[in-house]
C-alpha cells in the first residue's frame, strides 16, 4: 500500500530554495512507485517575484511571502528551510514547535549556540524527522569510492580535499549575507561545510584542527538597490560601499580518529572555477579520486590495476542510479540537481518510516559540522614575519 501524500512547502525561493523546490516535482520519479508522493503545497519568499516564480516554475499550489504562513498552514506536513544561514534557528524552532517535519539547509546555523537550540527543539518534537542538507552524501560516484575505500582500499591515510568557486571573484557582485558575519561565516561555512563532512564521510570524526589561515581578497561591495539570485548580480548597485565581513580563502588541516590526516583548501575567488569540489582519497592500498566537474565517473588505482589509473562512470551498480535516472546506464550525465532530488526522496521516506535510503543526517550531525568549523576558526595561525 502506498503511504499517504506528504504536503511539502519550501521557505527561500533563491538559488537553494529553487533546487529544493525541483527536488520535490522530481521526488516521485525516482526508485520505485510504493514511496509516499509529494504534494507541492507552498514556497514562500519575502520577495514576491521570487515566491510567485519558483512556485509557478515548479508547480507548488500557492506562493507567500511570510514564512510564518507555511508553518501555521495545516496542509503542510513538512518544510525545506532554504533561506540565510542567520534565519535558520527562528524557522525551524517554529516549524519544529508546529508538527512539521524539518530538513534545513547547512551549515545548520550561524553559531554553535543556535544550531544547540535548534538540536534541543528537534528533541523536544518526538516523531518529527529533523535533517540538515549534506547534498553531497547523495553522489553515486562519491557512494561509490565509499564502498571501494571500505571494501578493498581502506584504511584511509590521508584525505586531500579543494572547493573552488568564482562567484566572489568580481568586486562589483554586490553585498549579500554571505559576506556578512566574521570569520569563520565566509567561505569557510559556505562550501567548506561540505567537504568538511565528506571528509568525515570518509575518515569518521574529526579529532583536530591545525594550521588554518584566512583571507579577505575584496574587502568591500556594493550595496544593492534591488534584490539578486543567489550569487548573480544584475542588479542595480548604490555608489555606498560595505566592508566584507569573513574570509574569500581558507586553508587548514585536521586529523582523525584512526590516524588519517585532511589537508583543505577552499576559495570563492577562485578564477575560472565556477564549481569546482574534488578529493582524493589516499588509503593503506589504494587510491581513488573525485571532481565534481566530472560528476558521473571517479578514478582509482590499486594492484588490480598496476599500469596506473582507471576511470569508473558510474552506473546502476553503484548507489542511487538504478532507477534513479530515466536512463540510468554508465556514462550518462546526472549531477548536483541530481543529489537534491536524491536528497528529497530520502527525506519523505524517513517520514514515511521507509528505511531502504540512508538517512537524511539529523540536525545534531549538523551541530558537529559546526563544531569543527569554529575549531578550524580557532586554529588560525599567527603569521610569523620573515
Amino acid at each position: 500500500m502506498t503511504p499517504s501524500p506528504i504536503g511539502v512547502a519550501v521557505i527561500g525561493a533563491g538559488m537553494v530554495g529553487r533546487a529544493h523546490a525541483n527536488a520535490y516535482r522530481n521526488a516521485s520519479t525516482v526508485f520505485s512507485l510504493d514511496r509516499p508522493v509529494p504534494r507541492l503545497v507552498a514556497v514562500a519568499d519575502l520577495h514576491q517575484p521570487f515566491a510567485a516564480d519558483a512556485a509557478t516554475r515548479y508547480g507548488f499550489e500557492r506562493a507567500e511571502t511570510d514564512w510564518r504562513a507555511v508553518i501555521d498552514a495545516p496542509d503542510v506536513d513538512a518544510v525545506s528551510v532554504a533561506v540565510a544561514n542567520n534565519l535558520h534557528r527562528e524557522i525551524v524552532e517554529a516549524a519544529l514547535a508546529a508538527g512539521k517535519h524539518v530538513l534545513c539547509e547547512k551549515p545548520l546555523a550561524p553559531s554553535v549556540t543556535d544550531a544547540q537550540a535548534m538540536v534541543d527543539a528537534a528533541a523536544a518534537a518526538p516523531g518529527r524527522v529533523n535533517a540538515v542538507g549534506f547534498t553531497f552524501r547523495r553522489s553515486p560516484a562519491i557512494n561509490a569510492v565509499k564502498q571501494h575505500v571500505e571494501a578493498a582500499l581502506g584504511p584511509v591515510r590521508s584525505f586531500v580535499g579543494d572547493y573552488w568557486c568564482d562567484y566572489g571573484c568580481d568586486p562589483q557582485r554586490p553585498m549579500s549575507w554571505r559576506y556578512q558575519g566574521g570569520p569563520g561565516s565566509g567561505v569557510l561555512a559556505d562550501i567548506g561545510s561540505h567537504l568538511v563532512d565528506l571528509a568525515e564521510f570518509f575518515c569518521g570524526e574529526t579529532t583536530g584542527v591545525q594550521g588554518t589561515a584566512m583571507a579577505t581578497l575584496v574587502k568591500d561591495r556594493p550595496r544593492a538597490l534591488g534584490v539578486a539570485m543567489g550569487h548573480a548580480g544584475g542588479v542595480e548597485l548604490s555608489e555606498e560601499r560595505l566592508p566584507v565581513e569573513n574570509e574569500d580563502v581558507c586553508t587548514f588541516t585536521t586529523s582523525y580518529a584512526g590516524g588519517a590526516l585532511g589537508t583543505f583548501s577552499l576559495s570563492r575567488v577562485a578564477y575560472g572555477h565556477a564549481n569546482t569540489l574534488k578529493f582524493t582519497v589516499f588509503c593503506e592500498r589504494g587510491t581513488a579520486s573525485f571532481e565534481m566537474t566530472r560528476p558521473a565517473e571517479f578514478s582509482i588505482v590499486d594492484d588490480t590495476a598496476p599500469d596506473g589509473v582507471r576511470t569508473v562512470f558510474a552506473g546502476p551498480s553503484h548507489p542511487y542510479l538504478k532507477q534513479g535516472l530515466p536512463m540510468d546506464f554508465p556514462t550518462v550525465g546526472h549531477g548536483q540537481n541530481d543529489f537534491f532530488v536524491y536528497q528529497a526522496r530520502a527525506f519523505l521516506d524517513q517520514i514515511a518510516g521507509l528505511s531502504d535510503l540512508p538517512p537524511c543526517p539529523d540536525m545534531a550531525h549538523g551541530l558537529h559540522n559546526l563544531r569543527v568549523l569554529e575549531a578550524v576558526v580557532a586554529a588560525t595561525d599567527k603569521p610569523v614575519l620573515l
